[in-house]
């Protein structure tokens, strides 16, 4: 008898020990897309154009300390290969969102050093100011309705500004303690895309792990209010044709997917250390994402916090990286079964 409950036992113990499909996800991988010339510093801003290239800004903070020479943007065929690096001109050196305006065409680079929007010739790097937005402003991200108006983050005063197609003065077209934050990384109001029927803007609050949702009727917007909590580090954030948001988690390097309610339907990408070169493998403090074809890209800003004053968990992996990478994922979600097909 005993030994039949010792069996018995063991029986259990294996069987609580196999993987429950529903209470597991199945992620697909981030692989490299492509890597920047070296003495680039990090990414962090990425944007794609017709043909499928790709373009990415630099932060200008490697694990070493900030730079001083002026951001650059490197662009990528669809293959990964650098088709050209240019110093952007009159910038600051450290770079936030960028994005082609779909109705003007005008590639805009935000400025975080120097809180001002600039329209950048994609070829050359010259620029000129699209709107000076000032005030201490933590401009980050960036997009766009379908009239052309452009609609930037502030991640420090917690408002999202709004100005024509032609840029000029901005507007506060939305401020809301829900877009400030208390939390680290310091980040409030970052990733905004609006959903697809244009009738409300989402939002990622970084330090709050928070999406914003902000109802839109007729151009004009209704009280800010949360979505969903629970993303580490909410960052990037991209609406697909489906509705679903997928938002950058740059606290725990990876990219989580939710539907128009907010429930979670996908975790993909992972950390899975430092190559022979240097450089991530997968993602390591991913920020910003765009899809393009097939994939979604998204940039590896690899960001050293204790540069800032606080240690996160990911510091010491980003010390250790002196290349700077573009990763991809594959845009077919990976099934997960819910509570009705167990």
């Amino acid at each position: 008898m005993k030994r039949l409950q010792a069996a018995l036992f063991a029986a259990l113990v294996a069987v609580a020990l196999i993987p429950h499909s529903a209470a597991a996800w199945t992620r697909s991988p981030a692989t490299t897309f492509a890597t920047l010339p070296a003495g680039a510093t990090p990414p962090e801003g990425i944007t794609a154009d017709a043909a499928g290239n790709i373009y990415v800004t630099t932060f200008g903070f490697p694990a070493s300390g900030p730079t001083t020479t002026p951001g650059q943007l490197i662009v990528f065929d669809h293959a990964g290969r650098v088709i050209r690096q240019v110093e952007i001109a009159g910038a600051s050196p450290h770079l936030l969102g960028l994005a082609f305006n779909p109705v003007t065409g005008d590639l805009l680079v935000l400025d975080f050093g120097a809180a001002k929007v600039l329209k950048v010739d994609p070829h050359s790097g010259a620029s000129t100011v699209f709107a000076d937005i000032g005030n201490g402003a933590g401009l980050n991200a960036l997009t766009f309705d379908s009239s052309g108006n452009v609609y930037i983050s502030d991640s420090f005063n917690g408002t999202i500004w709004r100005t024509g197609k032609s840029g000029g003065a901005a507007v506060a077209w939305v401020t809301s303690p829900l877009l400030t934050t208390t939390g680290k990384p310091p980040f409030g109001a970052n990733g905004l895309a609006f959903n697809r029927a244009g009738t409300a803007l989402l939002v990622t609050n970084t330090g709050d792990d928070a999406v914003i949702t902000i109802p839109v009727s007729n151009g004009s917007p209704g009280a800010a209010a949360v979505l969903t909590y629970g993303v580490n580090g909410a960052d990037g954030l991209l609406v697909d044709e489906a509705d679903n948001l997928w938002v950058v988690a740059n606290q725990s390097d990876e990219v989580v997917v939710l539907d128009p309610t907010g429930k979670v339907i996908a975790k993909v990408g992972d950390f899975g250390g430092i190559d022979h070169r240097g450089a991530a493998i997968g993602l390591l403090f991913p920020a910003s994402l765009v899809a393009s074809g097939q994939f979604i890209y998204v940039t590896n800003l690899v960001l050293d916090t204790r540069l800032f004053g606080f240690p996160t968990v990911d510091s010491q992996w980003t010390a250790q990286v002196t290349r700077y990478t573009v990763s991809k994922i594959n845009r077919h979600l990976p099934p997960v079964r819910g509570g009705d097909d167990d």
